[in-house]
């Protein structure tokens, strides 16, 4: 389970974050992990498709070779 962010203005060494300010941030860390996963699934996906590809392609082979 994902912790809640806290968005309280919070002094951050010498400077305060402003609320708005953190919120922005919050979002851009939630978009960057969203896009992290999505591209993580793409590559998955493409990793199962070239798989596949790779297996006909190796059976049609054998096909072939083996009616010569």
């Amino acid at each position: 389970m994902t912790p809640k962010p806290d968005y309280t203005a919070v002094p951050k060494g010498a400077n305060t974050m402003l609320l708005y300010e953190d919120l922005a941030r919050a979002r851009m860390r939630e978009a960057e992990q969203a896009a992290s996963t999505l591209r993580l699934v793409r590559r998955l996906t493409a990793a199962k498709r070239w798989n596949r590809v790779s297996n006909w392609a190796a059976k049609r082979a054998t096909r072939m070779a083996s009616s010569l």
